[in-house]
């Protein structure tokens, strides 16, 4: 009888969908404890925090840690949904002229594809982050062995002036004494 009347139906189906999606929204609340707190513990800290608010690491491991309870909700939901039509279509027959059931099935495989979508790019962006950090390191290794070296550089070339003008200064005064004596002529 319901099925006669679209408007029963898609009320029903509504009802039907959104029941789905609160038990997939369980199922992850049970599955995913450690992540849903680790979530709530960064998002604290960012907010208490402005500068761990400003760290691409925190955000990307946040963004990342909601990507994976979203991928996997829609996951669940699609499973559910699944199964849900099997059974629908066990129960009513042929359940494939139903645009509604296909629609909402096409939008919660759209959104998982979405989801994991997002999710490789976010893990993509985390390792690209790394990389640039690491080489960042590298860069700043490279530049505090140079000043090293540089450093030590300055101070041969400094010690090597003064030795220069030290033993130009002896020079210089070995050459005033034979001046001197020459000047003043043979001692008596």
């Amino acid at each position: 009888m319901a099925k006669n009347n679209p408007m029963i139906t898609s009320a029903l189906e509504k009802n039907i969908f959104e029941h789905i999606a609160l038990m997939a929204d369980e199922q992850v609340q049970m599955e995913m404890r450690d992540k849903i707190t680790k979530i709530q513990e960064l998002q604290q800290l960012m907010q208490t925090n402005p500068q761990v608010a400003q760290n691409p690491e925190v955000k990307g491991e946040l963004d990342r840690l909601m990507l994976d309870l979203e991928s996997r909700k829609a996951i669940l939901i699609a499973e559910m949904m699944e199964e849900f039509l099997k059974e629908e279509k066990q129960i009513s027959g042929d359940f494939g002229n139903d645009p509604i059931a296909k629609l909402r099935a096409r939008e919660l495989d759209i959104k998982a594809q979405d989801n994991f979508r997002k999710k490789q790019e976010d893990e993509a962006r985390i390792n690209l982050d790394k990389t640039k950090m690491l080489m960042n390191q590298d860069i700043q290794e490279d530049k505090m062995e140079q000043n090293e070296d540089l450093a030590h550089l300055r101070a041969d070339t400094s010690l090597t002036k003064q030795r220069m003008s030290n033993r130009a200064k002896m020079r210089s005064d070995v050459m005033k004494r034979k001046d001197v004596k020459t000047l003043k002529g043979p001692r008596s």
